[in-house]
């Protein structure tokens, strides 16, 4: 009697358990889908948002190989998103004492990630847009209507977007600067 009742007993926490594993490992991997769909509106490629994801939520480093298992990816696809993000500052590579194997871990600071993402995409995307603002709307213009409007609109265009990234350059170095520290913490 008390033998099957431990036996029960046993086999409900061991299905519990595994429950709890599997709503886990749902979870996770719905976590890891989702973020790499968005991240391919955010002008990254799903793998690499996918890769990111997993390593942001993994408590600790992955190696590549477990990265290509899980995503069920190749390993030149993982290599090459995995130096992608190291790139961009958001991923980092470690050793572990005895293994050959290399680790990766994303950044886990998420006031951190939104600096150096911002920081990156302002390298990457604004900067670049405001070098062709800058030189389309310095052309010489025969004075006609239509050439008129076109230098206005981009000059318009140009100080605004360089007044973004003004405002975004200032909003990233907060964490330089101890007034700014201040405010945010209010913020908080």
């Amino acid at each position: 009697m008390i033998k099957n009742k431990l036996s029960f007993f046993f086999e409900t926490l061991k299905t519990l358990l595994y429950i709890c594993l599997m709503e886990f490992k749902e979870a996770k991997n719905k976590f890891v889908q989702t973020w790499g769909a968005l991240g391919s509106q955010w002008g990254i490629n799903k793998t690499m948002a996918q890769i990111h994801a997993l390593l942001m939520v993994s408590h600790e480093p992955v190696s590549m190989e477990d990265i290509m298992e899980e995503l069920q990816i190749s390993r030149g696809n993982a290599s090459m998103n995995l130096r992608a993000l190291m790139d961009w500052g958001i991923v980092y590579k470690e050793y572990k004492a005895g293994e050959r194997r290399e680790f990766f871990t994303a950044e886990k600071d998420l006031d951190e990630l939104a600096v150096k993402i911002s920081r990156e995409r302002s390298k990457r995307e604004i900067k670049p847009a405001l070098k062709v603002l800058k030189e389309v709307s310095s052309i010489q213009s025969d004075n006609t209507e239509a050439e008129k409007h076109f230098v206005d609109q981009t000059t318009k265009l140009y100080d605004f977007v360089l007044k973004a990234d003004n405002v975004l350059d200032k909003i990233t170095e907060y964490k330089d600067n101890w007034l700014a520290k201040l405010v945010v913490k209010i913020m908080k």
